[in-house]
This record gives structure tokens, sequence and C-alpha cells, in this order.
């Protein structure tokens, strides 16, 4: 039987993506540096808003029917079993999807090793633009593993009749408070202040709703100018001294490089993580996680690649962490921002990790629950099951 599914299409706005890093507060670069860069970030920056944003109500995707062809059938999957998890793992290619932004950030080292047959597994990797696509893609079979904005996972699972299971989370939150004021240290300060930012109902603005709310604050107590892009608060931030703005990597560093008195007065992420702390609940800070086709996990075979690719993004997360210029190369390499450089100013900020089992779910259950308590149809109407959180 086809079911329509109705998914959520990231409004452009707010970009996104991928344990470590809440940075610390500084300027990068000035007005000369902003020319050269500003085109060059845009696309990664734009699709980084699909990473962050619920988005709204768009196209109709079609659930495959029942006897529609199964992972165990797809052309690109061979099943046969060599004796070991390891060699059957290696037997299988995987189909991945990512987003150009973030989340695609921390694949940079396993997309190259892939490339130059240095990977233990065998894969083909698909980056788009938009969120919808992955989406599509996933229900249609023609992807096996998908790394999506939050939100929309808890989505994919609702209307795939729990078909996919989330594997880790990928990126914890990139949203900062990026103003030239000092005196903002904490979300009490921003009373009586005007902040700019995009994404009217989509998942910046719960974040940002829900801190306010965990101070006793409401948008009463200040003003909220909302944009269409992220590239008018940022256009705001440089023409305007005492603006503030909220904004999610890469389009704080671009900020950051056209108005050098600009830095990050606030980590949404540290923020939520206050509130976690003092309340007990609330989960932490998600942008983006890791999904599979639960047929997948069904097979011997295929699960065996599956857990072989879940230890080589382990890898390849890391990595960016670790070294992070050579990992800005392979960013500007695989065009997910078009320049060294400003990649290696962003990547600190990115907030990529690799995180599974239960804190997996511990973390992404009360995200999706502060969610889900403000908008019901942020998370697909209701919470996912247990079974949605794979543990190996």
């Amino acid at each position: 039987m086809r079911k329509s599914m109705s998914v959520f299409m990231a409004a452009a706005m707010t970009a996104a993506l991928l344990a470590g890093c809440s940075g610390n507060s500084g300027t990068a670069g000035n007005e000369t540096t902003a020319a050269a860069t500003t085109a060059a970030e845009t696309s990664a920056a734009e699709t980084t808003a699909a990473e962050t944003t619920a988005a709204e109500p768009a196209a109709d995707v079609q659930v495959p029917s029942e006897d529609a062809p199964t992972a165990a059938e797809s052309d690109s999957v061979s099943l046969e079993s060599p004796g070991t998890e390891e060699a059957a793992g290696e037997s299988v290619t995987l189909r991945i999807g990512s987003l150009k932004g973030p989340t695609s950030m921390g694949l940079v080292s396993l997309m190259d090793k892939s490339e130059n047959g240095e990977a233990a597994g065998n894969y083909e990797f698909t980056m788009v633009t938009d969120a919808s696509e992955l989406v599509a893609k996933m229900v249609a079979g023609d992807l096996d593993i998908a790394l999506v904005p939050a939100n929309m996972a808890s989505i994919l699972y609702q209307k795939t009749n729990q078909g996919i299971n989330v594997l880790n989370i990928n990126t914890l939150g990139v949203l900062y408070i990026v103003a030239a004021d000092d005196s903002i240290t904490g979300i009490p300060d921003l009373a009586g202040k005007t902040v700019y930012m995009t994404g009217k109902g989509t998942t910046p603005d719960y974040v940002f709703q829900y801190l306010l709310s965990a101070y006793g604050m409401s948008a009463d107590d200040l003003t909220i100018e909302y944009k269409s892009e992220a590239t008018e608060v940022a256009a705001v931030l440089k023409e305007q001294a005492d603006a503030i703005g909220l904004l999610p990597q890469p389009f704080v560093t671009v900020a950051m490089a056209q108005n050098e008195n600009l830095k990050i007065v606030l980590d949404l992420t540290a923020e939520w993580d206050k509130v976690a702390e003092n309340s007990g609940e609330g989960g932490s800070l998600v942008t983006g996680v890791t999904v599979v086709r639960g047929e997948l996990l069904a097979d011997e075979t295929t699960a065996a690649a599956v857990r072989l690719f879940m230890d080589e993004h382990a890898q390849s997360a890391a990595f960016t962490g670790e070294d992070v210029a050579a990992a800005a190369e392979l960013v500007a390499k695989y065009g997910i921002i078009e320049k060294a450089p400003v990649a290696q100013k962003a990547l600190p900020y990115c907030s990529i990790v690799c995180i599974e089992g239960d804190e997996l779910k511990e973390m992404l259950s009360g995200y999706l629950n502060v969610l889900y308590n403000q908008d019901p149809t942020s998370v697909g109407g209701q919470l996912p099951d247990d079974a949605f959180y794979y543990k190996r």
C-alpha cells in the first residue's frame, strides 16, 4: 500500500551542522576577507540551514509499496557471506546521502579514503543541498543511510511506519548569538534588546523560545526581527554596529569576517546544557543525526556493513578535530566550503561528533521532547518509541 507523506523541507535561513565544538569568541578577519569569502560560503551556509531547521510542509513523497525491492534485492548491495563480520561488511556497497554543509564535514575523511580505495567498507556518497531530497531518496530506497536534521529523522520514522533507525548524532548545536556587545553573557542579558534571526516557526526559533522560557522570559521581553535568509541577518550585523544576531555556522564565521568587531557572545549549545543540567531534562541541542533503513539491520550481512560504516564514520568525525587544517582542505576539496582558510576557522565551531548508544538516546530523546512540547508536528506528530534508537 502506498502512502503519501508530507515532508519537511528546510527553509533556507540559519546555517548548520555538526563534539567538540563549543568555541570561544573571536574575530575572523576584515571586510576585505569577507568580500572574498562571502560568495564562496553562501552555498554551503544556505544548505546548512536545511540542517538546522524544521521544514515547512512541502512535496508529496510516496512510501514504497510492501512488495518494493528491499536492500537485499538492490543491485548495489552484494550479499555474499565471506564468513566473518568484517569481511561480510566489506562485501556490501552502502549508498550514503548527506547535506552540503556541516553534517557532511564529518564525512570528508571517509569520503577521501573511499575515493582513494583506502576505506574498509564500500560506499557511494551523494551530497545534496535540499533536505527533502534526502527524505525522498530514503523513502524510495535509493539511499541506505542519510545524515539528516534531527527532527526530520523523527518525521521519517513516523512516515515510514518505523522503517528507519537512528545510528548516531553527527552534529550538536551550531547556533550562536553574535554581537559587538561584551555585556551579553547570558540569555537574560538579551532582555529589552533586538535579536535578528531567520526561520520563524523552525527549530532554531523553537530552541531560542525554549531558552527564553527556561529563564522566565518570552518573546515579549525583547524584540525578535525575523529575516528570510541568514545572509540578510549577516548584512544587518555588518551595517549596524549594535546589532545582535542569532546565526548558525558557517554563517557566524562569514558574519565575523564582514565585521571585525563581532564576536560570539553566546553559544546556544552551552546555554541549552546549562538549562538541561538544572532541570534534569531537555537532552542536548542536536542538529544532525545519521539514519539507516531498518531492513539493513535485519539482515546479518548488511548489518555488518552498517556497523563497519559506523566505525569509519566515527574515525572520520574524530579526524576533523584532530587535524583541523587537513580536514579544512578536504572540506574545500568536496565543495562544502569553497575556501579552506574559511573552513578552518568554521570547523572548531561546527560541533562535529559521533555519539551513539545510550548517550544518543538520552540526548536526542530529550531534544525531540522539547520540540514536541512546542509543536508536535515538528517531530512528526508524536515522539518516536525506543525502537527508533539503534544500539549495537
